[in-house]
């Protein structure tokens, strides 16, 4: 399996479990970590950045304790928000579909076709529950698949950073 394939790319590693590539503002790295610590707290597990099926990267994926997968998009400005229509692709990934934001960010933008979350670095809220559409079980399995590979990987280089380099 390579880095692309579980989401993990040697060399973009952060021991915070992580994935920072440059391409994430500090907002977006601030929304991340209080919404991973909401999911956290109802009983989920999180990886950041995993590339789906389709070759997308999701910000954040959390699976629940029944097997349920969440996909959460941040959005870290407006304009980011605007900018931005792949979002819609994820929905054949999940069961449910959330956006992170930023109190910034007027909440009556987003797309009540998806559950919202608002975060800061320290904890996050749902404002609303996001509709549940169930995905295939062959999807869910490939998923689950990538989801455990890439967390998997990510444990083993906090323990042997240097096998960040052999991927």
């Amino acid at each position: 399996m390579t880095g692309i394939e579980t989401g993990f790319e040697p060399g973009q590693f952060a021991g915070n479990a992580v994935i920072v590539d440059g391409r994430q503002s500090e907002t977006a790295l601030r929304v991340a970590r209080g919404t991973r610590r909401l999911w956290r707290a109802i009983g989920c597990s999180t990886v950041t950045e995993l590339v789906l099926l389709d070759g997308r990267r999701a910000d954040i994926v959390a699976l629940g304790p029944d097997g349920s997968i969440h996909i959460v998009e941040i959005k870290s400005s407006l304009a980011d928000f605007r900018a931005d229509l792949k979002w819609r692709d994820y929905r054949g990934h999940c069961d449910r579909l959330y956006f992170a934001i930023p109190e910034t960010i007027p909440q009556t933008l987003m797309p009540e076709d998806a559950g919202l979350i608002v975060a800061d670095a320290y904890g996050a809220a749902i404002i609303w529950e996001a509709p549940e559409h169930r995905i295939a079980p062959a999807t869910r399995r490939a998923v689950l698949l990538r989801f455990a590979q890439a967390a998997a990987d990510r444990l083993h280089v906090l323990g042997d950073p240097e096998a960040a380099n052999s991927v």
